[in-house]
């Protein structure tokens, strides 16, 4: 069952998914960022994350137009593949980019997947988030 579809929410998500839906808000994006990580030979390096003016450039440098994007989930994704994938199965940023691209438009996905799976993970290790601060 969705979380969406419960009666009662912590407190300020109700608020948070009125403004933004189940998309990430700019706050949102910074804060779920800040919490990820590499881990190289048994440290954990927090990684230095994309803005949205530096994804934004190389999308550009690339020509690679990403149709459907919604508030910053786009930068969401393209920081989470930073963080998991960037330098192992995803080589270089072009295939960021198109990584991004292919997660936004997938046909078979839907409204609000990003988030929905950001959320499920909070949830699963035990990530509060303060909604109020995020909106």
């Amino acid at each position: 069952m969705r979380l969406d579809s419960i009666s009662k929410y912590p407190s300020g998500m109700e608020e948070y998914l009125e403004t933004y839906g189940w998309h990430f808000s700019k706050k949102m994006e910074e804060w779920a960022a800040s919490k990820m990580y590499r881990e190289i030979n048994g440290d954990k390096k927090h990684i230095v994350p994309f803005d949205r003016k530096q994804f934004d450039n190389l999308k550009n440098l690339f020509g690679i137009k990403i149709d459907g994007a919604k508030g910053y989930d786009d930068l969401y994704i393209a920081n989470m593949c930073k963080s998991d994938f960037f330098g192992s199965s995803i080589k270089d940023e072009q295939s960021l980019v198109k990584y991004v691209k292919d997660v936004i438009e997938d046909s078979d996905a839907y409204d609000g997947m990003p988030f929905t799976r950001f959320y499920a993970d909070c949830i699963g290790n035990g990530t509060p988030i303060n909604w109020e601060d995020m909106i």
